[in-house]
């Protein structure tokens, strides 16, 4: 997420954010584009695919490990993953069920020719229904919430409407209401690849990529529903399958050199990227210091890489490590409630030059760590609340506090 911070007034002297060292050269190399693509994507070989969350957590968590192959794919820690998904069969014969037609009807465009059921399956977006098609149904139908909602043209509105629905609860708004394939694809999105952090590290896990995703899965009216991508590779995709993959390059994403302090705040899946972090920090010897907030709801079954995490500090890989499990006291504790409790070494680390790394929910983590930073620099920094934020806008522009948040 790309912020342009207001232009600053400097902090005193002793207080001055370290700049950054320079990223060692080995990892700004320039790589030779890949011909791995959106539109030529690489059908990769899932090798691994084991849940790795516990039996009694609320959260389906897996671990997935793909091959590159001969593809020539690289990357680097930091860098991300495109899965193209698959639709679920249930869900397209229901669509196609519901615009009573066969199955088997040929679908043309400019390109190609394929049957309504592959195109619903492989090209359309059918879970999460298009803005136009909600305008094109309130239109048909008249439905006066419908027709109030698009009246209104609010964003959010729409699109808070939309959560939970997908393209057979719209066309079900007027049961009666007879469409053509034609006419309802012409309303739909390009089906769109879905994209994870990679959590491997090319250097320790050569020839693969790692994905640590969350299976998501709910219920709404009277159907189990799920996310597209993560069911379809929880459900449809054990070992052996073939998924169409390219990486997704992530260069502000980057490890810094390795004599330099990381700080790394990644409750959740957020871990995803501070694990190749870590492998790939053990895997050159780096002699920066490393210390990783993490946190989740229940210690016994939603430690991800639990044991990992112990070894990397056995090793000495990782000097520093705190843990916030929200549902195991009566109060809830979070990664920032801990990075508070630390406030004084955590600044300590910023002032000798650390590099601090977010990865996780953009909607209520990535703020309350951005809110907790800034109460800890101005706390611990002797500054008020303005000139802390302009340190923090400091060390965004420095690239020193970077985040890849959903």
């Amino acid at each position: 997420m790309s912020q342009t911070p207001e232009t600053l007034h400097e902090p005193a002297p002793d207080i001055l954010p370290a700049r950054s060292h320079a990223t060692s050269p080995s990892r700004t190399a320039r790589r030779a584009r890949s011909k791995w693509t959106r539109k030529n994507p690489y059908p990769a070989t899932i090798v691994s695919n084991v849940v790795l969350s516990g039996p009694a957590s609320d959260k389906e968590v897996r671990h997935l490990v793909v091959s590159l192959g001969d593809s020539g794919i690289e990357y680097q820690p930091g860098d991300g993953i495109a899965i193209a998904p698959v639709n679920d069969a249930d869900l397209v014969d229901r669509i196609i069920a519901r615009l009573r037609v066969d199955p088997e009807t040929p679908i043309t465009d400019r390109r190609s020719q394929r049957t309504l059921r592959e195109a619903l399956t492989r090209q359309y977006e059918i879970s999460t229904p298009s803005r136009y098609l909600v305008e094109y149904i309130a239109a048909r139908t008249g439905d006066p919430d419908l027709v109030r909602l698009v009246a209104e043209d609010d964003r959010e509105a729409i699109e808070s409407w939309l959560r939970g629905r997908d393209v057979l609860d719209l066309l079900d708004i007027d049961p009666s209401l007879a469409i053509t394939p034609e006419e309802l694809l012409g309303e739909l999105n390009p089906l769109q690849h879905r994209e994870y952090s990679i959590s491997s590290s090319p250097l320790a896990h050569p020839g693969t990529a790692h994905i640590t995703m969350a299976t998501v899965r709910y219920r709404s009216g009277d159907r189990d529903r799920g996310g597209v991508c993560s069911t379809y590779l929880a459900d449809r995709c054990p070992e052996g399958s073939l998924v169409d993959v390219f990486v997704t390059p992530k260069n502000s994403f980057r490890l810094p050199a390795d004599d330099t302090n990381v700080v790394m705040i990644g409750p959740g899946t957020g871990v995803a990227p501070f694990r190749a972090f870590l492998h790939e920090r053990a895997a050159t010897n780096a002699g920066g210091e490393n210390w990783l907030f993490f946190g989740d709801r229940h210690s016994d079954h939603d430690f991800l890489y639990a044991d990992e995490i112990e070894r990397f500090g056995i090793e000495g890989v990782l000097h520093r490590v705190d843990l916030a499990f929200s549902r195991d006291q009566d109060h809830k504790v979070y990664v920032q409630d801990r990075m508070r409790e630390r406030g004084a070494d955590l600044f300590a680390w910023l002032r000798d030059g650390a590099h601090v790394y977010v990865c996780g929910d953009a909607n209520r983590m990535a703020p309350d760590v951005d809110a907790a930073l800034v109460e800890i620099i101005a706390e611990h920094g002797a500054m008020t609340i303005d000139a802390a934020r302009e340190y923090v806008d400091g060390l965004k522009r420095d690239k020193r506090y970077v985040r890849d948040v959903y």
